[in-house]
């Protein structure tokens, strides 16, 4: 029966599988991608990993023999993995399990996990859904007062209501079908242009991201029927009041009710805030996970709905106060229609807060992924080394010391009693993989104490510690030391662990092969010196299992794949939320045509009909970034607060937000000065 054995190391912040296969006398199914298993010195390799061989030679220690081929498509997940078969004899796989062959149905393991896809679902609905959200009402909102108008004009004709309904459904209707088989052609262009470009961290065959049948009945069938129950529903004020939706039609003054779903979602994130600052933060992942999400579209809609009232009401307070000719215009201009406020500033407040809330997130990924320990261990069973493998591994370069680690019993007590651990090394070993060590003697046991670790009832001076040497030696046996020597670990490493034993390293004899033991090696943490290690020990003893503790690979990629994902969010959330402003601004400048136009023929100096279209957007644009800062970073405190880390509060981006918000501001103002020309055009005020 043929032997296999798959090892998984890191590569940076991927996950390299090296597949150790050993041919038996029975033909069995070869690898998916491969036309044979692979004999004896045969390396075959993905596409990626082949190129990675080229630029890093090192990298091939890790792979026994020579390379032979390439794995096709189907024997991987996606083109930049990193997987490689190696055949090798029965004899080099002790280790290795019998399997009969491939191609049964075997359910995958997820590319990313539900807890972490939870964050990116939750950032994306902050950075992409509300700024879309915002740019689609915008967008209803320019079309449907034309619309409003031209269905007006209709049933004024002659038309019955039911008649003029049904003719914006249609309308409706078309546009939506349209606009859906546009969307699923260009996502289909998209998929396949971008499945050979890729991202960065993030790669996927186009088969992958092609479009199910559920996702084209929803979208081909779905859309269209939503769309005649809105465009029904939308026509329905100009078919039963078409004088209501003329030109010159009074605003209806916004609703209080605004404020609510604003008040909501603040009152959320305050509480959360404050359990953080007193030291109360919850552990409630179920709860937190639904209040705080629910809390950011609260926030979101409500930074919407309560622009118009807010600047209604502070444009009526220094209109009355003012003395300035431009000033006094445009505050009464807003207090006459604040929609028109909503539609220019909304799309922009909302990608700041956006912004401010996935600062957040990339503050939480930045806790996982930072390591902020200055050395790397890793650990490998005594027994899977022979001493010429033990010697070479602890003469690798980079690697700064090395102890062996094994478990002990208490001489005369039960298994299940609990006995400390033993670290076999010497003083020397001992200061290269600890940041502080007190007075230390060799040759002799010494009891390790570090205060900042928790400490047990240790075991008594004088009591029989015995180490279970195997391999047909005996026990060896030594006292519990009373002479202890303190020592300090580095910050955020637990290497030796609480009430060891440091004993001389020659307690243990030369051919001694403890199935306790862990010979642990050490380096510094930095990626080049880790990847070097990890090479050295591939050269040494490729089928070894190594265990670099505290690097988490997967969760490395995982986290490496969201973070890929979020920065494509926050694009798409930056376009949408400039396009939601384009949209509103131009929609604006023709709109206010005639009244610049009016104020021009009266007598109004061209500086002061721009001062008053700056004015009109930077009031509005300014008030609602600052709800907008202030209200992002208490979301952005209150996700930080429930996540569960150690950083609640951080002013870090702060700065760079101001600057961006006081950016934004600036084109704002400089977007609203074409609004006034030089010319002045009477025919606009008769057209009027």
């Amino acid at each position: 029966m043929p032997l296999s054995l798959e090892r998984s190391d890191p590569y940076g912040s991927r996950p390299l599988t090296r597949i150790f296969m050993a041919r038996g006398t029975r033909q069995i199914q070869p690898p998916p991608g491969l036309k044979a298993v692979p004999a004896r010195g045969e390396v075959f390799v993905s596409p990626r990993l082949h190129e990675l061989l080229h630029a890093e030679p090192g990298l091939a220690q890790r792979l026994p023999g020579r390379e032979t081929g390439l794995i096709g498509a189907e024997g991987l997940a996606r083109p930049e993995e990193l997987v490689a078969y190696v055949g090798m004899s029965r004899g080099d796989l002790p280790d290795g399990t019998p399997f009969s062959g491939f191609g049964e149905k075997w359910a995958p393991t997820a590319t990313v996990e539900p807890s972490t896809l939870d964050i990116l679902r939750f950032t994306m609905a902050g950075i992409v859904l509300l700024p879309l959200a915002v740019f689609l009402s915008v967008c209803a909102r320019l079309s449907a007062a034309e619309r409003a108008r031209r269905l007006a004009a209709l049933r004024l004709l002659g038309m019955s209501a039911k008649q003029v309904q049904r003719v914006n459904a249609v309308e409706t209707v078309a546009a939506a079908g349209a606009g859906a088989l546009l969307g699923l052609g260009e996502y289909w262009v998209l998929n396949r242009v971008m499945s050979r470009v890729g991202l960065p961290e993030f790669t996927w065959y186009s088969s992958d991201g092609a479009l199910s049948s559920s996702t084209l009945l929803a979208c081909l069938v779905g859309c269209p029927t939503l769309a005649w129950f809105v465009g029904r529903a939308s026509a329905r004020r100009a078919a039963v009041n078409p004088l209501a939706v003329r030109r010159t039609a009074i605003e209806r003054r916004p609703s209080a009710w605004g404020f609510f779903p604003l008040v909501a979602g603040s009152g959320i994130v305050a509480g959360y805030c404050l359990a953080g600052a007193t030291g109360h933060a919850p552990r409630d992942t179920g709860l937190s996970s639904l209040l705080v999400p629910s809390a950011v579209v609260l926030i979101g809609v409500g930074l919407v709905t309560t622009l118009p009232t807010t600047c209604r009401h502070i444009a009526r307070r220094v209109a009355r106060s003012t003395h300035s000719v431009a000033l006094g215009l445009a505050m009464r201009r807003n207090e006459a229609e604040p929609g028109g406020a909503l539609r220019v500033a909304a799309g922009l407040v909302v990608l700041v807060f956006a912004a401010s809330l996935a600062q957040g997130v990339l503050i939480e990924l930045a806790q996982v992924t930072k390591n902020t320990s200055p050395v790397q261990d890793y650990d490998m069973r005594y027994t899977q080394l022979t001493t010429a493998q033990r010697h070479s591994l602890e003469q690798l370069p980079g690697v700064r010391a090395h102890v062996v680690i094994m478990d002990s019993t208490l001489a005369g007590a039960s298994e299940t009693a609990w006995s400390p651990r033993v670290v076999l090394a010497t003083c020397a070993q001992l200061r290269n993989i600890v940041s502080w060590v007190g007075e230390c003697v060799d040759r002799q046991p010494l009891r390790l104490w570090d205060a900042k670790l928790a400490q047990d009832a240790p075991v008594a001076p004088g009591k029989k510690l015995l180490l279970q040497t195997g391999g047909g030696h005996r026990d060896v046996a030594i006292s519990a030391p009373e002479r202890t020597v303190r020592y300090r670990e580095f910050d955020d490493a637990l290497i030796l662990g609480s009430q060891s034993i440091l004993a001389p390293p020659s307690e243990l004899p030369p051919q001694a092969r403890p199935d306790s033991a862990m010979l642990k090696l050490i380096s510094a943490s930095d990626p080049d010196t880790v990847r070097k290690v990890l090479d050295g020990i591939g050269h040494v003893a490729p089928t070894i299992d190594v265990i670099p503790q505290g690097l988490n690979v997967t969760a490395l990629q995982q986290i490496a794949v969201v973070k890929t994902l979020l920065a494509l969010g926050m694009v798409l959330g930056a376009v949408i939320g400039v396009a939601a402003y384009v949209v509103a601004a131009t929609d604006r400048a023709v709109e206010r045509r005639p009244q610049v136009t009016a104020l021009a023929l009266l007598g109004a100096r061209p500086r002061t009909l721009r001062a008053v279209q700056v004015t009109q957007v930077v009031l509005p644009l300014s008030v609602g970034l600052l709800l907008a800062v202030v209200l992002g970073k208490m979301a952005e405190s209150s996700y930080l607060v429930t996540g569960g880390g150690t950083v609640f509060w951080d002013g870090t981006g702060l700065p760079l937000l101001v600057v961006g918000t006081l950016g934004v501001v600036a084109v704002a103002a400089l977007g609203s000065l074409p609004l006034v020309g030089r010319r002045i055009d009477p025919e606009l005020i008769r057209r009027d």
